[in-house]
């Protein structure tokens, strides 16, 4: 008996090191069929509902997503085959519940037809995301190019200012027919360079300087310095483009970076004292900065005026429509809000046809796209990728805090794309190579190290 127990006891040999490590990519495919399953029904029901038929295009629709999301699928599995297998069914059905809700807006705007032009872009996006993943075999490549990488995304940032405001802020480029938000892809390469910078400056950054209180610290001016430069960069942007929302993104990442890389919490409270002052300085003076922050204090006040409901007051109608389970698609109102149903308050169409429950959802879907972000950061051991997969989820974390909570009345509103939902080339395309980042850098994160046991 005694030796039975022994035998039983015995612990089983260890596996060989550096090799059998789960790939998931099985798992992945089998989330993307459901991806596209729901965006493909989510398609026929928009035309059953609207129109009482299927929709025309509904096979090419189908064969088009399918070979994009497998496409995608092939470079991951031979690229990056121990990347995370939910990163990209996620992005796809986003994106395909994107397609949906401008499809079924479309239908009330016959003569402002987006939804072709919304394909076009998710293709682009996703051919940008086959070549990222199978271009870059290392992400570490790119902490040479950081300050190529803030150059270039000063040039874009600045650019927008020499052209027409477009609604009142100057973040687009108009040509020949063609509109360009080159802010969206700004904010890839400043997270490129706030990795690199904090990742070669994070010891000054906790652990020089003279203490003022507790164990916050005044830095030097040497390492100081690009931090105000990057505040008043901030408020710059805000001043001269007009756009509460790019500036409070670009200021909200280098924060969470500078917090990530020092691991001191002092840097979110200065942060957050440096934004409120800014914004609040832009709020009073600037005048179409004010307008919104005076609508988002009394939304009802047009309404009061005789002058007929505005858009955030049409936005909280919608979300109070939808109840817990929606109208349906097809049978909202949201279509009322006007020209930016379909970018910035593409959200109301989902509250109201999707209810309480469909938006959700949708939320969940992209607070867990982001704590897959962070935690392909959290594994990784090198400083840069760390900051730069912190970088990049919390980018998409930013956004869809500060329109989500536009669109509600928790903030004032910005004008900012939701990410893959809504109507918008550049973001669109900018979102899927962010994703392609991600998956390159969790493939990092996740591939087993030689000499150690995978089960680890």
């Amino acid at each position: 008996m005694s030796a039975l127990t022994a035998k039983v006891a015995e612990p089983a040999p260890p596996p060989p090191p550096g090799t059998g490590a789960p790939k998931r990519r099985g798992v992945e495919l089998a989330l993307l069929a459901g991806a596209v399953l729901i965006s493909v029904l989510g398609h026929l029901y928009v035309g059953l509902a609207t129109t009482g038929r299927i929709p025309g295009p509904a096979a090419r629709y189908t064969a088009g997503l399918c070979a994009a999301a497998l496409l995608a699928h092939l470079a991951v599995r031979f690229r990056a085959p121990y990347a995370d297998p939910l990163l990209l069914p996620i992005a796809v059905l986003l994106n395909g519940l994107g397609l949906v809700l401008i499809q079924r807006l479309d239908v009330t705007t016959p003569g402002h037809l987006t939804a072709g032009d919304q394909l076009l872009w998710s293709a682009l996006g996703v051919g940008l995301f086959v070549l990222v993943v199978a271009l870059l075999r290392d992400h570490r490549v790119l902490q040479r190019y950081a300050y190529l990488s803030v150059t270039v995304a000063l040039v874009l940032m600045l650019i927008p200012v020499f052209f027409p405001a477009v609604n009142g802020a100057h973040i687009w480029i108009r040509f020949a027919g063609l509109s360009f938000q080159p802010g969206e892809f700004a904010k890839i390469l400043l997270a490129v360079f706030f990795a690199a910078y904090l990742a070669a400056n994070r010891t000054a950054l906790a652990l020089t300087g003279r203490p003022l209180f507790r164990k916050l610290r005044l830095l030097p001016g040497r390492v100081l310095g690009p931090i105000l430069a990057i505040w008043l960069l901030s408020v710059g942007v805000l001043v001269l483009e007009r756009d509460l929302g790019t500036s409070l993104l670009f200021f909200g990442l280098f924060v969470i970076m500078l917090f990530t890389a020092t691991g001191r919490i002092g840097w979110i409270a200065i942060g957050l004292l440096l934004a409120a002052l800014g914004a609040y300085a832009v709020g009073t003076f600037e005048p179409h900065v004010h307008s919104r922050v005076d609508d988002w204090l009394n939304p009802f006040a047009s309404i009061e005026r005789g002058e007929g409901p505005g858009q955030l007051a049409q936005s909280l109608f919608a979300f109070g429509a939808g109840g817990l389970l929606g109208a349906g698609l097809g049978h909202g109102q949201s279509f009322l809000i006007g020209f930016a149903a379909k970018s910035d308050f593409i959200l109301a169409t989902a509250g109201e046809e999707l209810g309480l429950v469909g938006l959700a959802a949708i939320l969940l879907l992209y607070g867990l796209l982001v704590a897959r972000g962070f935690r392909a950061g959290l594994a990784l051991r090198d400083p840069f990728g760390r900051l730069l997969a912190t970088g990049l989820a919390s980018i998409v974390a930013l956004q869809v805090f500060v329109i989500a909570g536009g669109v509600t009345g928790l903030i004032p509103l910005t004008g900012m794309a939701m990410p893959f939902l809504a109507q918008g080339g550049s973001s669109v395309v900018t979102n899927w190579i962010i994703v392609a980042l991600l998956v390159r850098l969790s493939d990092s994160a996740r591939r087993p190290r030689p000499g150690k046991d995978p089960a680890e």
